[in-house]
């Protein structure tokens, strides 16, 4: 997920918006917000394909029970943890969209 340095670096990066021109070459080298966003979307994406896939295997006696119940446990988990953060991000844009201006 996003690491504590990359979030301090955005916050600088932000923080530093306003102060002139100079602030413009401020930009984070990491990955943008939509790329992580992208990203962990993906993740969740492929994880659940993976979960499904070696449910059909096991059904034609492809594969292990416990390989399929630990796919599934991780694209729970990984699902789970993106529904989260979608959370927490439209929490902070109500909090945002509610301040006065």
């Amino acid at each position: 997920m996003v690491s504590p340095l990359l979030a301090t670096r955005a916050y600088q990066a932000v923080q530093g918006m306003g102060a002139g021109p100079s602030a413009a070459s401020a930009v984070p080298d990491g990955p943008s917000f939509a790329d992580l966003v992208k990203n962990s979307v993906t993740d969740v994406v492929q994880s659940s394909r993976k979960a499904e896939s070696l449910m059909t295997d096991q059904t034609q006696g492809k594969a292990d029970m416990v390989d399929v119940v630990t796919a599934v446990a991780s694209a729970q988990a990984s699902l789970s943890t993106m529904m989260a953060v979608r959370d927490q991000v439209i929490s902070a844009y109500q909090q945002i969209m509610s301040m006065p201006i």
